[in-house]
């Protein structure tokens, strides 16, 4: 893969990640073009094809999930390989359920780039899958609920946590449980906002049948 045969897209609403990613995928010889989320990503894909997309999962407007949803849906965009990078979803449930709904590969935060690398070079040597059959709707939709409500579990368990050690931590720690708290809180919100999204899916669904 060169410039002129594709690019990578990464997809990633960190910006410091995003930057480590896009530059080390840079220097090693790829064309590389970036997007903050989600929706960014599938403009971009709408505008070239990318020979791979690196996603995060966890990601505000439209995540990870519902990005290769969308891909998979779509029989234009439905053999683009996907690479997850995730420190939030990596139970063996989170993986399963990532790689029915088809994702390709699946790698955990933080990133270790060699094998970042070497992933990216097997799916690369592998090419385009074959085109996988478009998803049940109402079974990735339930599934969906099930991963983000034990996510939104455990975010409610940090943040009762963090807020338990502000009230016992000597000063020296609390900067560093404001920041841990203030981030459970923004992700608790992400996940409450995509959780609202699913229901909403799922009751159509029901109320078709």
């Amino acid at each position: 893969m060169d410039a002129e045969t594709g690019y990578l897209l990464i997809v990633e609403d960190d910006p410091d990640i995003l930057k480590l990613l896009d530059t080390t995928l840079t220097f090693s010889g790829y064309r590389v073009i970036t997007a903050r989320n989600g929706k960014e990503g599938l403009d971009v894909i709408a505008r070239q094809r990318p020979e791979i997309v690196i996603a995060d999962i966890m990601m505000p407007k439209l995540d990870g999930f519902g990005l290769v949803h969308r891909l998979r849906i779509n029989p234009e965009t439905r053999d683009i390989p996907v690479v997850f990078i995730t420190a939030t979803y990596v139970a063996i449930e989170d993986q399963e359920f990532a790689l029915n709904i088809g994702a390709t590969r699946f790698i955990q935060k933080p990133v270790n780039l060699d094998e970042l690398l070497a992933t990216i070079k097997e799916v690369a040597k592998q090419g385009a899958p074959v085109a996988l059959e478009p998803p049940n709707e109402l079974n990735f939709y339930d599934g969906y609920r099930k991963r983000l409500e034990v996510k939104l579990d455990e975010k409610n368990k940090q943040i009762t946590r963090d807020e338990l050690l502000l009230g016992i931590q000597s000063d020296k720690g609390d900067e560093f449980i404001h920041a841990s708290l203030r981030q459970a809180k923004n992700e608790m919100k992400e996940l409450q906002l995509l959780l609202e999204q699913v229901y909403q899916h799922i009751k159509k669904f029901n109320q078709a049948d």
